[in-house]
């Protein structure tokens, strides 16, 4: 089935931010070595990384470039267990760094804020994504809602 690019906004904007309220602290995931608190923390981070808060570095090769946004393009999905490269992220998840889980889900709520905001203010431009490269808005859209939705499953908040 295929997903609109406006249900997309609003999966990212809304249902997943509703979601993760309604989430235990404590939840664990099906998969993967996060908390559910580092996992919203990380989103929260990539959310800055498109909105141009946070920049890091490009680390695939530019030849791979054409490939990985053929996958952005395309409707599939992050598989379990998909890892960002060692060099973005290391081995381990971060530790928290908020004081609860209700602080990092309001601060995730405003990095997408942020992140939609900036692209309304500067519909043209671009931000550096470390593996995907120079993405315009709805490239980022098409991404974190993979990223969303691949956390979302993580956690058993979408099927």
């Amino acid at each position: 089935m295929h997903i609109t690019i406006e249900e997309k906004k609003a999966f990212i904007s809304r249902h997943f931010i509703k979601s993760l309220a309604a989430l235990p602290p404590d939840a664990k995931g099906k998969w993967g070595k996060m908390n559910l608190q580092q996992m919203v923390e990380h989103v929260t981070d990539f959310f800055n990384v498109s909105n141009g808060k946070i920049q890091l570095p490009l680390v695939t090769p530019e030849e791979h470039l054409p490939k990985l946004k053929a996958f952005l393009l395309s409707d599939k999905e992050f598989r379990e267990n998909t890892k960002a490269p060692a060099e973005i992220l290391g081995e381990d998840p971060a530790p928290v760094r908020n004081e609860t889980m209700e602080l990092a889900v309001i601060k995730l709520e405003k990095s997408i804020v942020h992140f939609f905001d900036h692209f309304h203010n500067n519909p043209s431009v671009t931000t550096l994504h470390p593996v995907f490269g120079p993405l315009h808005f709805e490239e980022w859209i098409l991404l974190h809602y993979k990223h969303v939705l691949h956390h979302a499953k993580q956690f058993g908040l979408a099927t």
